[in-house]
């Protein structure tokens, strides 16, 4: 589909005295007006393909502002990438210029002649005006060798979901758990950007108790993440600390238990679960408290964002839709311009369910297992916040199913109680799951890995 011609990011931005709140400063964007956190022109800049390299997400966003519009192409380096994977980014890039923190964590790793600093003392400047073009966002994601692929987007196709304007009477401040150097977060470092609105962001070293009660300080009102993460805030006292107008999940199944625990924890709050991807941009997003999705949204021809259901997978084309893979031969659509999402779902009645990942199934004697499906089961129980399941080798039928469960209380591994919840839990899946899905074994943690995207850490015994 077409993409509609977009201005430069920094144009949304003057005189509507939004603020970027880090964890150690906060930035109001109109010094941009006439302003850089850069240390060299940006007219150095212009037209080079730039590494976006920064530590923290508040020096980061200060610099995608400045580059979009002005540099040809913005690389989003994530801060957990290994240095044996930057110099392929670099190379299938064609990266010839890294802006920096000031700390200059990248420095020594990045052979790339220009070296730019960015910093949080926006200082004013006089510059010329600069030739606008069309700037290219590349976004990296996981490949399935732990090596990222490089995702090519464009402004106009970031912003293609965004279509709500400000409303001047409402005061909204918005923040996300996410990294905005990831898709998820992108779209909300965006959609404040774009709407003139205050955005509080996270940073990776503070803890949880510390964010939440940071974003009760600011005021926040608007609030997303993933399930993950909101399961693990529900599980805070600090979670009290803010009163949240909307709260939005994305990035992974929203499963019924998460939905009801935000709606009963906020119920003054709005709520809705997002589909996106960074591939397929944002699907859809409902708003109904129920968890999957209408079958109405799909196979809805001319619609802005057109879905349909092959091979049980889901796919999605539109305007959001990612140009291509950079760098590689791999075909990011298919010859209809539809994304493959590999997000399997099935219909039950007038509704689709997302059932798990193609690429994350547990082979069970032959059977196919998505962890997912049994998860869902698992939290439904009033007494787990959160549960991973995954398969454990065996000699016999290939894999077994086990699954690792967080409770809402802390309980004696020893206590009868104990013993009891687990039986429970079980006979609860023996109900609804066929026998194969059951697991061979159940285990009480304290808390579970997530990875640096906010979602549950996979990984098979």
């Amino acid at each position: 589909m077409p993409q509609s011609p977009q201005k430069p990011l920094r144009e949304y931005l003057i005189g509507n005295g939004a603020f970027l709140r880090g964890a150690k400063a906060s930035v109001c964007l109109d010094q941009l007006v006439d302003g850089s956190s850069l240390d060299r022109p940006i007219s150095e800049l212009a037209g080079r393909s730039v590494l976006l390299a920064t530590r923290d997400q508040l020096t980061a966003a200060l610099a995608l502002i400045e580059l979009d519009g002005i540099a040809r192409r913005i690389i989003l380096c994530l801060p957990d990438l290994l240095d044996e994977h930057l110099s392929k980014v670099i190379a299938l890039a064609q990266a010839d210029a890294l802006v920096n923190g000031r700390e200059g964590s990248r420095q020594a790793a990045c052979k790339i002649p220009l070296q730019v600093a960015c910093g949080l003392d926006v200082r004013k400047v006089q510059t010329s005006p600069l030739p606008r073009q069309e700037t290219e966002w590349v976004l990296l994601t996981s490949g399935t060798s732990g090596a990222p692929k490089l995702v090519l987007h464009t402004l106009a196709s970031l912003t293609a979901a965004i279509t709500s304007k400000p409303d001047p009477q409402q005061s909204i401040v918005w923040a996300t758990f996410y990294d905005i150097r990831r898709y998820g977060g992108l779209q909300i470092f965006l959609r404040a950007m774009l709407g003139g609105t205050s955005l509080v962001l996270s940073a990776a070293e503070e803890p949880m108790t510390a964010y939440l009660e940071r974003l009760g300080r600011h005021g926040v009102t608007h609030l997303t993440g993933t399930p993950s993460h909101w399961r693990w805030a529900l599980l805070n006292p600090a979670a009290r600390a803010i009163s949240p107008q909307y709260v939005r999940l994305s990035g992974e199944i929203a499963d019924q238990s998460i939905l009801d625990s935000l709606h009963q924890f906020y119920p003054a709050a709005r709520s809705g679960h997002a589909y996106a991807s960074t591939e397929a941009g944002v699907g859809f997003e409902v708003n109904d408290g129920l968890e999957g999705f209408p079958a109405n949204l799909v196979g809805q021809q001319g619609a802005r964002v057109e879905r349909k259901i092959a091979d049980g997978s889901l796919r999605i084309r539109s305007s959001g839709t990612a140009r291509c893979y950079l760098g590689t031969a791999e075909r990011l659509k298919d010859d209809e311009g539809f994304v493959d999402t590999g997000d399997i779902v099935e219909l039950r009645e007038d509704r689709y369910y997302f059932i798990g990942r193609r690429g994350g199934i547990i082979n069970v004697g032959g059977l196919k297992v998505h962890p997912e499906e049994i998860e869902a089961v698992i939290n439904r129980h009033p007494e787990v916040r959160m549960s991973l399941v995954r398969g454990r080798k065996n000699s016999i039928t290939g894999a077994i199913v086990v699954a690792e469960v967080v409770l809402r209380e802390k309980l004696d591994p020893a206590a009868q109680r104990s013993v009891e919840l687990k039986q429970e839990i079980l006979r609860t899946c023996r109900e609804k799951l066929p026998q194969h899905k059951v697991p061979a074994a159940i285990r009480f943690v304290p808390s579970l890995d997530l990875s640096s995207a906010g979602k549950t850490a996979r990984h098979n015994a």
